[in-house]
């Protein structure tokens, strides 16, 4: 959080105090009225494009501050954790499942893994993300890492594409917002051509997909199967193939859900 307010004023909390030997830490109050959860909006349909793009901004200029960045390579080398509770959840967890497709989950696995770029929260999740006067704030980065941004960008974008099942009514805004998010996040990219950024993204973005109905952490929403099977559908074939453009991943699930 000291290292993202740094990069980001603003996209965290603001930090009150803390005690390293007691293990506790001590954060300001944001009043919901005035910072609501993204989740909640997304929920009740309000999808607004405006509001990915300055996620994805803050996002961005995190991973843009801390790119290449020695001293925060070595202060988060927290592989094992990353490992334990994203990588073995989501994406081996699901090679379990869908056993003709672990070669391809593992090599996301394992490139996942050795790509050192940035500073990575590692749960850009909706649920974890404060819509603040002031533009967004970041919640709960209990696995942060130095690794690969595309992992928290396909993990953003993941959850935009799965509420079109949970309000199907706003499914429009949902894509658009998907599209807005990507579309900001990658013109920024510096430090690595964006065209490779998005390449990592959209390949690993359909294995997440899967993840969230068939690995350890499905979402909540989805308990109707043929809700999980569209994405099943929609994910496999991707996996198959990976894409490399993010447009080909939204474009495959607007087919979905609107046939």
């Amino acid at each position: 959080m000291e290292v993202a307010g740094r990069a980001a004023p603003g996209a965290v909390p603001r930090l009150l105090g803390h005690d390293p030997q007691a293990g506790l830490f001590a954060m300001e109050y944001l009043e919901p009225g005035r910072y609501p959860l993204w989740k909640a909006l997304l929920r009740d349909g309000v999808a607004l494009p405006e509001t990915a793009e300055a996620v994805a901004d803050r996002l961005l200029a995190i991973h843009a501050a801390t790119a290449d960045d020695p001293a925060v390579a070595r202060r988060f080398q927290t592989d094992e954790i990353f490992h334990a509770i994203r990588l073995e959840p989501y994406l081996e967890a699901t090679a379990r499942v869908h056993v003709d497709l672990a070669p391809q989950l593992a090599a996301l696995v394992e490139r996942t893994a050795a790509t050192k770029r940035a500073l990575v929260h590692g749960d850009v999740s909706p649920k974890n993300i404060l819509i603040g006067p002031d533009g967004p704030v970041f919640l709960d980065a209990e696995c942060a890492w130095y690794g690969d941004p595309a992992f928290d960008l396909a993990f953003c974008l993941n959850h935009l594409l799965l509420k079109c099942l949970w309000t199907p009514r706003s499914s429009a805004g949902f894509l658009a917002s998907f599209d807005a998010m990507a579309t900001r996040y990658l013109s920024g990219v510096t430090w690595e051509p964006a065209e490779a950024m998005e390449a990592r993204t959209a390949a690993l973005l359909p294995g997440l997909f899967l993840a969230r109905v068939d690995g350890k952490s499905p979402v909540e929403y989805l308990t109707d199967e043929r809700d999980k099977d569209q994405v099943r559908t929609v994910a496999r074939a991707l996996i198959a193939h990976p894409p490399t453009r993010l447009a080909a991943v939204a474009g495959a699930w607007r087919a979905q859900v609107q046939a």
